[in-house]
């Protein structure tokens, strides 16, 4: 691990302390350097603002799970993972979620996942998505970060693999064909 990202880490580790304290979209960055002991020079250095230090948080850990599925790993196993990670860090992962900045996880995650079924489909057809399809697949990306919101925030009773399983089968018939390599 190089300097760079170890410094990325202890502000990642001093949001995390100060997101069980207190609302994501009330902690400064003045709070996250003290915290952590580093200057707001530093932090700037490597981050736009506090909502970007979350998403390369959350970066970190998609880059083993969201970003391998159809790769090294099924959708299914890709989600149960990310799921797995998020329950271990829970309390940041609910503040975080809960953000209402346009700069928010819940957007960057949005973003991510589309991004990745859409290169799914647009490699499988050679072609970009269809309006229909790109429609089908905004409604289903969006609606599986709105429960995603409910699973980490209590709302859903079930764990990882469930939420993963449940996700899947909510899949729209067209995008399960598109996507089917991911299975």
């Amino acid at each position: 691990m190089n300097v760079n990202e170890k410094t990325c880490l202890r502000f990642a580790k001093s949001i995390k302390e100060l997101a069980a304290v207190k609302p994501l979209d009330k902690i400064t960055v003045r709070e996250i350097t003290d915290n952590c002991g580093l200057t707001r020079q530093t932090f700037y250095r490597h981050f736009i603002d506090k909502y970007d230090l979350v998403n390369w948080y959350f970066e970190k850990l998609a880059k083993n799970t969201v970003r391998q599925m159809g790769v090294s790993m099924t959708l299914i196993d890709g989600l149960t993972q990310k799921y797995t990670l998020i329950l271990k860090d829970i309390v940041f992962f609910r503040a975080a979620f809960q953000s209402s900045s346009c700069n928010s996880l819940f957007e960057y995650d949005m973003d991510l996942i589309y991004k990745m079924y859409e290169a799914v489909i647009t490699r499988k057809t050679g072609k970009s998505l269809e309006p229909d399809i790109a429609f089908l697949l905004e409604m289903y990306c969006r609606g599986s970060m709105e429960m995603t919101v409910e699973f980490v925030c209590g709302k859903l009773k079930t764990d990882p693999a469930g939420m993963a399983r449940l996700l899947v089968e909510a899949m729209p018939e067209r995008l399960k064909g598109l996507l089917s390599e991911l299975n």
